[in-house]
């Protein structure tokens, strides 16, 4: 069997493997680092080896490090020689999370297919007498890190800055969170339990919102009256 080539990690993947922003310090990245270094040794319960080294590669390369080897994103998959009774099956993030009804062509026949909930990278679904085994698709916005899924999603700058209770849209259905003023320095926010769901011999990974801030934050009248009275008082 050979590894599959990929493209090199880009500066959005790394970000995303991290969990961090354009423009994070020294401390913002060492301490996602270790954060995701933990979760993805692969001696604790749950870690992946291959995960593992994308997170240091991550790391290197945003302290501007080159990574020793060039590293695929996502995990490289190993790939079998072509053979009448097997074939890859592509899916999407959100397929992965959800599963339900989907059209594959193999070889020259089109296949409907019904798919579990919860299926992970390099999984094996049998149909007939072909093994089609799991390939899911490289994307920045969505991304599966072993049992966890990483979704990038857009916020009014204004309501990142305030904080406190927000409803967000995601590819997997509405998500209501708590952003805290940590959550809203580090743009990241995280839901225990909430991602790719348990399966077979799989546990239930977590959920990583992303929170990519659009437009500019506007000091509220009430916030602007606010500081002119602590000024008044201050005086």
């Amino acid at each position: 069997m050979t590894a599959a080539s990929a493209p090199s990690l880009s500066l959005s993947a790394a970000r995303a493997i991290l969990g961090v922003a354009p423009g994070a310090d020294e401390r913002e990245l060492r301490a996602a680092y270790r954060e995701a270094a933990k979760r993805a040794h692969p001696d604790r319960p749950g870690g992946d080896a291959v995960l593992f080294r994308d997170v240091l590669a991550a790391y290197r390369m945003l302290q501007g490090v080159d990574a020793p080897a060039p590293m695929g994103f996502p995990p490289a998959t190993v790939e079998t020689p072509a053979m009448p009774s097997q074939a890859c099956l592509d899916i999407d993030a959100a397929f992965a999370f959800s599963g339900g009804a989907l059209e594959a062509r193999i070889g020259d026949r089109r296949l409907r297919l019904t798919l579990p909930a919860g299926l992970r990278q390099r999984d094996t679904v049998r149909v007939g007498d072909t093994l089609l085994t799991v390939r899911i698709k490289a994307d920045p916005a969505a991304l599966v890190r072993s049992h966890d899924l990483w979704l990038t999603v857009q916020l009014d700058a204004q309501v990142l800055a305030e904080g406190g209770r927000v409803e967000l849209d995601t590819i997997i259905g509405p998500r209501t969170v708590w952003i805290s003023t940590k959550a809203a320095e580090r743009g990241l926010v995280r839901l225990n339990g909430q991602g790719l769901p348990a399966r077979g011999a799989h546990p239930a990974g977590d959920l990583f919102l992303r929170l990519e801030r659009t437009g500019t934050v506007h000091e509220s009248a009430a916030r602007s009256q606010l500081k002119r009275f602590a000024a008044a008082w201050a005086a």
